[in-house]
């Protein structure tokens, strides 16, 4: 048994500003537990116990949360994700504990500190031991039961914590209601689409969990065995089939709510459609929520998820019935971004029946346009013309492709790249192209332009012959883009491809082929187009060359979900928007075509100037006299650490949008190196930005992560300057470790060197401290002071007053969007009525009392070491101050003008009253 720790914590409410102090310490060992606790006359103390149990066999590390009083309670079990371990789930089971559950979290097998080896969820290892989890809950005095050994108990996760939650329904009739999120349905299926490998998310599972070696034997080799040949065997999807969910489908007939990710290449919204078709036939209710986010990144909604997850249990395991458990289903879309306050035009749809993937279908014809021509990246290439799709569906005659698969099925096509900075696929609701197919290794069908828009809701289909040379399998890989009027734009919604394995005894006979599910609006004047691939990136291909017809037998069918309806209210930009911001400005490089105004002529005289900002003005949205920024101008010169100040509400934010091309400007100009900044302006490409909330991929090493980020950016690799943006960061050999091992300050330098990418010469960082401890906080002002060394410019906007005063050299000061201050860091705080006192020996407090009340003195305070005094003037002058410390003896060895940034930043916020 592990030897236990005290830690005294307070459990904060869940609103903003409110901040709580340790007020005790004290063992109590119960059981051979650790317990920690809290009381005061706030929310009710959480209490957190500590163990090893052993309920397969196997030694499982254990975290047991309950609160308030000695009255029974349901319980909750509440399993974790995939390389992670019961302390990714905390936050959520002190926030249950709270609400009145007692909550049981654990590190499965071979994770955190727990034993034992990787068997993917097997009902004789991780489901055998939750059922053990069960049995030790119902032993507990404060847990309700059902009946002797039955307690009343939900579970809930995310991904791999969500498919045990599911398993152990179907293996233990003791649980009572689950709520799995972003889970699997059958592994096999996951993994094996329609018999076509999943190579990339495949190496990821077993590096994520730390290698094939910590794995179960017979799983171990049965990848190895797969990744080898590229096509999964009989014996493989057995295994990974005889694990999942599935195999107990008929057996899982408790309340359900099924939480699926739209931006998920893993597990994709069919997986949750099927768990929903299979419980609802056991007569039990079920819920299913399609949020934004995924396991390829995005907003995975955490508060909301987990407030309707609280809820759930509230009407299932507390049988409040009174409780709202929300619509029979939901998702949540995103139309964008809007240009003037930032918002995402983010809200939730419902229905009150769940409608299933293919709920009111419409048939859009479609025509062959080539794909062996030129390269679609981003949508370049030649459109179709013809009527709008309107009346009877009639399908065009010849709708017939050819391509070729390569040699060693490479370059592949690109589809997702899971979870690269924060998800490319949110990037596909703000209009942003990032998917790429080879020429003459893809074949393209094409709709007439939209009359009327089309919101798709579920899994568009389509009926087509497909034929393969030699008599092989046929593998191709299925989607739909959104292309803009133009034809020059395309949009693959949420980065989703289908794959297919047709085999020879299928080929030359009308097939229906299912797309992805997704949850996307078709503009009007907008075309579908439906691409079949021979390649992509996630997945493994043929190592032979072979050619492909493909013949579309008819219209593509799309559903739209008539009984969905979208509500009004839209949620707040930010709580998405940050962590793909970076991205937006690579992707901007990318979209050559994309639309902008007209841009003035560069500006000779400002080729060498980092930034000039003249004149800038900009309003909150449907205002004509509130403005966010107004008048603004200033500029930054070569080598400056410029910090840009102001309380929230300054307009710093706004500021640093416009700078960075998501927004436009009212009036006024932004010149960087004397180019004029427009959404999309080349001159961006000078420029790197770090903006709160950076994804990595937690299974790859901080190397990898940033390869995959260059990579996504389109431009050649000898552009990256890795090697000089890791110098400056400086992480050293922690860049070939996961980047699941780094500390915050580890993963904030990994961010900044992802910013640093190209080695731009204008480096924009927003809050790059937040989360830092002091020691941390200083390594990172020494990388921005080492990156402006090399004749860069950096700016950095932040709260950290004491720190900005340190690294930055020159400030600009904003207060209710207007220009406060601009200059030196030593001219903004040399000024002041705060004057420095240094002394030979120790002041003591009394002699520092006696100074305080002297005539015309504000303050005395002695300085840490005692050595010193900082006096404030308040009438008195420096050299009646030199005289009276004199007379009272004082050993004086030093006066002189003292002021931080704080004082001078709230004096000139205050207008000059502080």
């Amino acid at each position: 048994m592990e030897t236990p720790t005290v830690r005294w914590r307070r459990l904060l409410p869940r609103t903003p500003g409110r901040w709580a102090a340790a007020v005790a310490a004290l063992a109590v060992l119960v059981g051979g537990g650790t317990w920690t606790a809290v009381a005061d006359d706030g929310p009710p103390a959480v209490q957190r116990e500590d163990r090893m149990l052993r309920p397969g066999g196997v030694p499982i590390d254990t975290s047991y949360f309950t609160a308030g009083g000695s009255g029974k309670r349901p319980a909750v079990l509440i399993g974790h994700g995939f390389g992670g371990s019961k302390n990714d789930v905390r936050a959520q089971a002190e926030k249950l504990a709270a609400d009145g559950y007692a909550v049981l979290t654990w590190s499965a097998r071979g994770f955190g500190r727990s034993g034992g080896a990787i068997s993917l969820n097997d009902p004789d290892g991780e489901v055998k031991d939750v059922s053990g989890l069960i049995d030790w809950l119902a032993q507990r005095p404060e847990v309700e039961l059902d009946k002797k050994g039955d307690p009343r108990v939900g579970l809930t996760g995310a991904s791999y914590g969500g498919a045990v939650s599911l398993l152990a329904a179907g293996h233990d009739q003791r649980v009572d209601a689950i709520a799995p999120v972003i889970t699997y349905w059958n592994l096999a299926d996951a993994l094996f689409p329609d018999g076509v490998f999943k190579k990339l998310w495949a190496g990821i599972f077993i590096t994520t969990g730390g290698g094939c070696e910590k794995f179960e034997k017979r799983l171990c080799e049965m990848y190895e065995r797969v990744a080898v040949s590229g096509k999964p065997d009989a014996a493989a999807t057995k295994l990974l089939t005889e694990r999942s969910p599935s195999a107990v489908a008929d057996r899982i007939k408790v309340p359900s709510l099924l939480l699926q990710g739209q931006s998920d290449s893993l597990f994709p919204l069919g997986h949750a459609d099927a768990m929903q078709k299979a419980i609802s036939a056991n007569g039990a209710p079920v819920s299913v929520d399609w949020i934004s986010g995924g396991h390829d990144g995005g907003d995975n909604e955490t508060a909301r998820v987990e407030g309707r997850v609280g809820s759930w249990f509230d009407r299932y395991l507390k049988e409040e019935t009174g409780t709202d458990t929300g619509p029979a289903f939901r998702v949540t879309r995103t139309g964008g971004i809007d240009s003037t306050d930032g918002a995402a035009l983010k809200r939730g749809a419902s229905s009150d029946t769940y409608p299933g993937l293919r709920s009111g279908g419409r048939e859009i014809p479609l025509r062959a346009t080539g794909g062996g021509g030129a390269p679609t990246e981003n949508g370049t290439g030649t459109g179709t013309t013809g009527s709008a799709a309107t009346g009877p569906a009639t399908q065009p005659t010849g709708s017939t492709e050819t391509f070729r698969n390569p040699a060693g099925s490479a370059p592949p096509a690109i589809s997702a790249v899971p979870g690269v900075g924060g998800g490319l696929s949110q990037l596909s609701s703000l209009g942003v192209g990032l998917s790429l197919d080879f020429p003459g290794q893809f074949g393209r069908f094409e709709s007439a332009p939209l009359a009327t828009s089309v919101h798709v809701t579920g899994t568009p289909t389509a009926h087509v012959t497909v034929k393969a040379t030699e008599g092989r399998d046929a593998v191709l890989f299925g989607k739909v883009y959104d292309v803009s009027p133009d034809g020059r734009q395309q949009v693959l919604p949420s980065q989703l491809v289908a794959p297919y394995r047709i085999t020879p005894d299928q080929q030359g006979k009308p097939i229906e082929l299912a797309l992805p599910a997704v949850d996307h609006e078709f503009d009007a004047g907008h075309r579908m187009r439906l691409v079949f691939s021979a390649t992509d990136l996630g997945y493994a291909s043929p190592a032979e060359p072979a050619t492909y017809t493909v013949t579309a037998d008819g219209p593509l069918t799309v559903p739209t979900a008539p009984a969905v309806t979208t509500a009004a209210a839209t949620l707040p930009w930010w709580t998405w928007g940050l962590p793909a911001a970076a991205l937006v400005i690579a992707a901007g490089l990318l979209i050559t075509a994309r639309r902008r105004t007209a841009t003035p002529a560069p500006d000779p005289a400002l080729t060498d100037v980092p930034l000039q900002i003249t004149g800038l003005s900009k309003k909150y949205a449907k205002s004509v006299d509130r403005y966010a920024v107004r008048e603004l101008s200033f500029r930054v010169e070569k080598g400056q650490v410029l910090g840009l100040l102001g309380p929230n509400g300054a307009g710093k934010t706004t500021t640093l949008r416009m700078l960075m091309g998501l927004i436009t400007p009212d009036e006024g100009e932004i010149r960087v190196f004397g180019q004029a900044i427009r959404p999309g302006a080349p001159v961006l490409s000078r420029v790197g930005a770090f903006v709160e909330g950076a994804g990595f991929l937690p299974h790859l090493s901080g190397r990898a992560n940033l390869d995959l980020y260059w990579q996504a950016t389109g431009r050649p690799a000898e552009d990256a300057y890795i090697e000089e943006a890791l110098e400056i960061a400086g992480l050293g050999d922690a860049l070939a470790r996961a980047v699941r091992t780094y500390s915050q300050g580890m993963r904030q330098r990994l961010a900044i060197a992802q910013a640093m990418l190209g080695m731009p010469d204008l480096l924009i960082l927003d809050e790059p401290t937040n989360g830092l401890d002091p020691p941390q906080i200083r390594e990172m002002r020494d990388v921005m002071i080492r990156y402006a060394a090399g004749g860069r410019t950096v700016i950095v906007s932040s709260h950290l007053l004491s720190e900005v005063e340190q690294s930055c050299t020159h400030l600009v000061v904003m207060d209710r969007g207007r220009l406060v201050q601009a200059g030196p860091v030593a001219e903004i705080t040399g000024s002041g009525d705060m004057i420095l006192v240094t002394t030979a020996d120790e002041v003591s407090e009394p002699l520092a009392e006696k100074v305080a009340s002297l005539p015309g003195i504000g303050s005395a305070v002695r300085l840490d070491d005692g050595r010193g005094l900082l006096v404030r003037l308040d009438g008195a002058t420096t050299s009646r101050l030199v005289a009276d410390l004199v007379r009272l003896d004082v050993p004086v060895t030093g006066v002189g003008p003292h002021r931080r940034l704080e004082d001078a930043f709230l004096t000139l916020i205050s207008g000059g009253a502080a």
